[in-house]
């Protein structure tokens, strides 16, 4: 394995951002941090909160947007993608009967430069399918004119489909599902035309030993397996990230933090939380744990990170005391 180092810098915290199974993206210079849950199953509301990230540690301004009669409604697992200068949410969980949002394939975009949400209403022709309703599922985007969505939890169950959005259509087509079995809480990243699958629950365990890889060109999945044992590879683990980041100048999968035992209680409880970091270098195909300076962040799941060029932001979630967090990390690779 490569020897890989970062630092984890603490940004930001305070009692507003405390929240989990949130949205984080991140644009220029600041994140934005949307719905989420303070109490489990109350989502928070629908205002967005914007930390910058260039000022001195621990000290970033943070400002409160008030939420928009025209945005979307208060919702709970709904992740977010960031395309052009814009980011986009699809479905989530809310409402007093705290089922999947149903907005029959339509999403969410907010423009920071107006300081705006924008409906993006699907065009549906005859017989046109679209992703249904769901929330902890994951959702990434080619950087250019698609947004793809992935597995998650409907009323009943998990899912295993694979959807791409085309921005500039509106529309929907449903690629190949991915290997069984199906599951909530997974992560997905977008690299060269090739979509990244890992990790999840699937009702009884969590998921891991494997990199699912789907070629948008042949319309196939194949998967890389590895030892999960924290030696040669990750532990299995659900609710964490993935994140394609560049690393020494080469592209790789960064995945970290996360829930490894779930917790009796379910979505109420909290499990055995995580705190480490692993890159995937995807050329090589080879696992590193990530060596890590400075002050660490606390194990958690049901959180939510993006990524700059070089480096990983990490907001929120929940900690292995069911106590929900408020810092924003920096973790910059060296």
């Amino acid at each position: 394995m490569a020897r890989i180092s970062a630092t984890w810098t603490q940004i930001a915290s305070g009692e507003r951002l405390r929240r989990s199974s949130q949205a984080v993206s991140v644009l220029g210079n600041h994140a934005y941090i949307f719905g989420g849950e303070l109490i489990a199953r109350q989502p928070v509301d629908s205002q967005i909160d914007v930390v910058e990230l260039k000022a001195g540690q621990d000290s970033a301004s943070i400002e409160t947007l008030p939420a928009s009669s025209s945005g979307p409604s208060p919702r709970v697992g709904s992740p977010s993608t960031v395309l052009g200068d814009a980011f986009y949410i699809f479905s989530g969980r809310g409402g007093l009967a705290m089922e999947p949002v149903e907005e029959n394939g339509g999403l969410w975009r907010f423009t920071p430069s107006g300081n705006k949400w924008d409906f993006i209403k699907a065009e549906m022709k005859t017989h046109s399918p679209f992703p249904a309703g769901r929330s902890y599922h994951c959702i990434a985007t080619d950087g250019a004119d698609h947004i793809f969505v992935h597995a998650g939890c409907p009323e009943k169950g998990r899912l295993a489909d694979l959807w791409s959005f085309n921005v500039t259509s509106k529309t929907w087509v449903q690629l190949p599902d991915a290997p069984l079995p199906a599951r909530g809480g997974p992560s997905i990243a977008y690299y060269d035309g090739k979509i990244y699958r890992m990790n999840g629950f699937d009702g009884k365990t969590e998921r891991g030993g494997a990199v699912d890889i789907f070629n948008l060109t042949s319309q196939t999945w194949s998967t890389f397996s590895f030892g999960a044992d924290g030696i040669d590879g990750p532990e299995a683990r659900s609710v964490s990230a993935v994140l394609t980041i560049s690393i020494q100048g080469k592209a790789h999968l960064v995945t970290l933090f996360g829930e490894r035992d779930p917790s009796s209680l379910g979505h109420a409880g909290a499990g055995k939380m995580l705190e480490d970091v692993w890159a995937f270098d995807i050329e090589g195909q080879t696992w590193s744990k990530v060596d890590t300076q400075g002050t660490p962040p606390a194990p958690r799941g049901w959180f939510d990170a993006d990524a700059t060029r070089d480096a990983v932001i990490v907001h929120g979630g929940l900690a292995e005391d069911n106590s929900r967090l408020g810092d924003i990390w920096e973790l910059k690779f060296i």
